[in-house]
């Protein structure tokens, strides 16, 4: 995509202000670090950093049928999930595929705010729209939104915010702007996601890194979320990949009827002939995504872990592979490189 076409954030000004170098990412014209990969990683694994995430998509669902048809094209049970409450789901397609993960926000009893990925923004509304039963409207309201991830131990410190269950959300004032707080994230760290009016955004920011966040990029957000093993749409799970298959059967409710649950029910009886599994390298070397495993596997996701200073990466192999333990053999550029199946995430925070 020509850089001219890109779309920017209301954050955009703010990045190139700090040196951020910028990249094209879905689309948009995102910054992938400041000071450094590895020193911002570090920074929200030991204090605080934020992230923009403003290029992420948001849908309104609602109306009387708004949870009867979300329970019909989402893989988890919104059931769980009252006013205040939040739940990662996926949206499936007829084979079970993945059209998108994503985060439902319950507003209401008949009001529900999606929050999808950035590059699948418009296929997962068009999904939606496509399917709207009378009773329900479905919106694209991701311009009426901006992002922003302020994750690691000091997080809520920073924010002067008091500790509350994971995947709930309420409202609350940062420097003068109202923003809805969703204790939700992608780096395995405490921390929330603050959501404001494009306008309010550049005023936000500006009070998150007076409280001391570290401005962070796509880069650390890439090798944190790896760390602990968080999918990423369009590497590990796609409209061709299973929920079974990728580890994700957790949100999966197949007792419910929803898009591809027979097939998912398939799957899960006869088990997977492949899966998505973690790995270690046992050599010098970093996996990238597209990289073939010996026995019929390849890499989806791989990097240089800062946390464990090694090699990691994500990739499917055939099942009789996925045992954590087993050694696997990755071409990198042409060498043959030792690497061990290991258990799922690579990192688990201490709590301290």
């Amino acid at each position: 995509m020509d850089v001219e076409t890109l779309r920017r954030t209301p954050l955009f000004e703010r990045h190139v202000a700090l040196g951020a170098r910028m990249v094209p990412f879905a689309g948009w014209e995102m910054p992938v670090q400041y000071t450094g990969v590895i020193p911002e990683h570090v920074a929200v694994r030991t204090g605080c950093g934020v992230f923009d995430v403003s290029h992420m998509g948001e849908v309104h669902v609602e109306g009387p049928r708004a949870h009867d048809f979300l329970q019909s094209v989402l893989s988890n049970d919104l059931d769980h999930v009252g006013d205040g409450g939040a739940q990662y789901t996926l949206l499936t397609n007829e084979r079970g595929g993945i059209v998108d993960d994503l985060i439902a926000y319950r507003l209401s009893p008949h009001r529900y705010l999606l929050v999808v990925n950035a590059g699948n923004t418009a296929a997962a509304y068009a999904w939606l729209k496509d399917r709207e039963p009378r009773g329900v409207e479905v919106t694209d309201v991701s311009a009426d939104y901006a992002l922003l991830a302020v994750q690691g131990p000091d997080a809520l410190e920073r924010l002067e915010l008091a500790p509350a269950r994971p995947f709930t959300h309420a409202m609350a004032e940062f420097g003068g702007v109202e923003t809805m707080v969703c204790r939700t994230g992608y780096t395995g760290e405490r921390g929330v996601e603050l959501m404001c009016m494009p306008e309010d955004a550049a005023g936000l920011w500006d009070v998150v890194l007076e409280r001391g966040a570290a401005p962070c990029g796509l880069g650390a957000r890439d090798t944190l979320r790896l760390e602990v093993c968080y999918p990423l749409h369009g590497n590990d799970i796609t409209e061709e990949t299973d929920a079974i298959s990728a580890g994700l059967g957790w949100t999966c409710a197949l007792a419910k009827e929803f898009t591809g649950v027979g097939v998912l029910r398939s799957v899960e009886e006869e088990g997977p002939e492949r899966s998505l599994v973690a790995f270690a390298m046992e050599e010098k070397a970093v996996p990238r995504q597209g990289m073939t495993i010996a026995g019929g596997g390849i890499v989806t996701s791989g990097t240089h872990s800062p946390t464990l200073d090694v090699g990691i990466g994500m990739g499917y192999v055939p099942a009789a592979l996925a045992e954590p333990g087993t050694e696997l053999v990755v071409d990198v550029r042409g060498r043959q490189r030792r690497a061990r199946v290991v258990e799922k995430p690579f990192y688990t925070r201490e709590e301290r």
